[in-house]
């Protein structure tokens, strides 16, 4: 009990210096009132000693009783020692047990609270993304009579000089609305997308000078993008759209002026992260501002559609949403810190490509040239069905119209020759997709266009090119050159 060897002489001093500093007081105390003629009480205590050869801490339960002779003196102390070290730690645990569980529960209670509050807000916002989905699409059917219209208009002259205004202004607002709708669609994650291997920094550093000229003289603008940087999978347009509302959303953040700074670095996440992304290799482009900042209840709306801190008519609240739909839907994520009065920093987290970044280049488009041929259109709008069929003519095809794909199928297998069909994807019946299968079974020489408000990318077929609603003459005349082009 006292780290001493068997039979090495001991004296009540080697039994004082075996105690724990912190017992020895109680214990001689103890053992005093024990030999004192006049108290003569029960030697009760617990103590620890410190093993003298070993430096063991143990625990010792020590009873017994002064003896004393007739004159009163205490010759002896008898009683029992035990080593109680195993029960104290277990007594000790049980208490450290007891003192912390009520705060053990309060935890587990606030952490089954958060995940309750995030289950909710994810549901919210996947029903949200569904609903919006579904009203971009409709929105893109309407628009794109709307902006094929007024594009072929404007191309034609028609008017006069008034008339011209009129139409240039329709044709800006028409503009305004597709941009809209594409937000829209990046918040649901069902915008059209073209990941390829992205070099950021080159990226990032061919926008600085169309960001500083977006936020203006008040802002400095610094881009540090290490050119070593490996490629991030992506989709260039979308994440130029993306780095522009940020920086959008910087300069308004900034009315006083400030820094604003875009970066970009190579990230590895190896455990679990704030972003709740899976461990790998990402590329994190960060966009800071040093504006007003954000308190926690605004933060923590920042990513919602439609909600702004601009004020009426100063922004559409789809800046955030987008971004952090479009990272969403390549495999990244969006994370924002941000204090009031100390500024904002969004991080877009997009996965690392294993591809190289030349092999992702898309081809520059090729020369305009004249087409020519039969044209099978296919689609159940009418007014979209129209306008489209107004472009195909104007680029010198030959239209056949179809108003479902049953009809379509029924007249390639009627013999009518066609060199090109050009259909939409989310069609009653018969989809475009399934479609373009059944013409191809019968005719495989015939490209095939899709065209679609919104895509599914796990429903279709990577190798058939698509056309977003809405879109111009020109955008379908480039999507038709770059199928000939692929033909050949």
């Amino acid at each position: 009990m006292f780290g001493i060897a068997p039979d090495t002489p001991v004296t009540l001093a080697d039994f004082y210096d075996g105690l724990h500093p912190e017992d020895r007081e109680a214990t001689a105390k103890a053992f005093a009132a024990a030999t004192d003629p006049a108290q003569r009480t029960l030697y009760d205590v617990e103590y620890r000693t410190i093993g003298r050869a070993d430096g063991m801490v143990r625990w010792v339960a020590a009873k017994g009783r002064g003896i004393f002779d007739e004159q009163g003196r205490c010759v002896r102390v008898a009683g029992t020692a035990l080593e109680i070290t195993a029960r104290r730690e277990a007594q000790d645990a049980l208490r450290e047990l007891n003192a912390t569980l009520e705060a053990r529960i309060n935890a587990a209670i606030r952490e089954r609270e958060e995940a309750q509050d995030a289950l909710r807000q994810s549901q919210k916002m996947e029903a949200m993304g569904q609903l919006t989905g579904g009203v971009a699409h409709d929105f893109n059917n309407l628009l794109t009579p709307i902006v094929g219209s007024l594009d072929m208009l404007q191309r034609k002259g028609i008017g006069s000089e008034r008339e011209q205004r009129l139409i240039a202004g329709a044709a800006q607002s028409a503009e305004r609305a597709r941009t809209l709708v594409q937000r829209l669609l990046a918040f649901a994650r069902r915008q059209p997308l073209q990941p390829v291997p992205v070099d950021v920094a080159a990226l990032v550093k061919g926008m600085a000078d169309l960001v500083a000229s977006t936020t203006g003289p008040q802002i400095k603008v610094v881009v540090d993008a290490p050119t070593e940087l490996p490629p991030a999978k992506a989709d260039p347009n979308q994440l130029e759209m993306a780095i522009l509302n940020l920086a959008v959303n910087a300069r308004d953040a900034m009315p006083d002026g400030g820094t604003l700074r875009i970066s970009a670095s190579r990230e590895s996440i190896r455990t679990a992260h704030p972003s709740g992304l899976p461990t790998g290799h990402y590329l994190r482009l960060s966009v800071a501002d040093t504006g007003l900042g954000m308190d926690d209840e605004t933060l923590a709306k920042a990513v919602e559609p439609f909600f702004s801190t601009k004020g009426i008519g100063k922004g559409t609240g789809l800046g955030l949403s987008m971004v952090h739909g479009l990272a969403s839907q390549l495999g990244g994520a969006l994370t924002i810190t941000s204090r009031p009065g100390l500024g904002t920093n969004v991080d877009l987290w997009l996965p690392q490509s294993a591809v190289r970044a030349e092999d992702g280049r898309i081809p520059d488009d090729v020369p305009p040239t004249t087409a020519s041929g039969t044209a099978l259109l296919v689609d159940d709008e009418a007014l979209v069905r129209m306008s489209t069929a107004d472009m195909l003519s104007d680029l010198g095809y030959d239209v056949v119209e179809a108003e479902s794909g049953e009809e379509a199928v029924r007249i390639v297998a009627a013999g009518r020759h066609i060199d090109l069909l050009v259909t939409d994807h989310l069609m009653p019946g018969l989809s475009g997709t399934d479609l373009i299968q059944r013409v191809q079974a019968l005719r495989p020489e015939v490209p095939a266009l899709l065209v679609s408000g919104y895509s599914e990318m796990e429903a279709l077929d990577v190798s058939v090119p698509r056309l977003t609603k809405p879109y111009r003459k020109d955008e379908l005349a480039a999507c038709l050159r770059r199928i000939a082009r692929s033909a050949n």
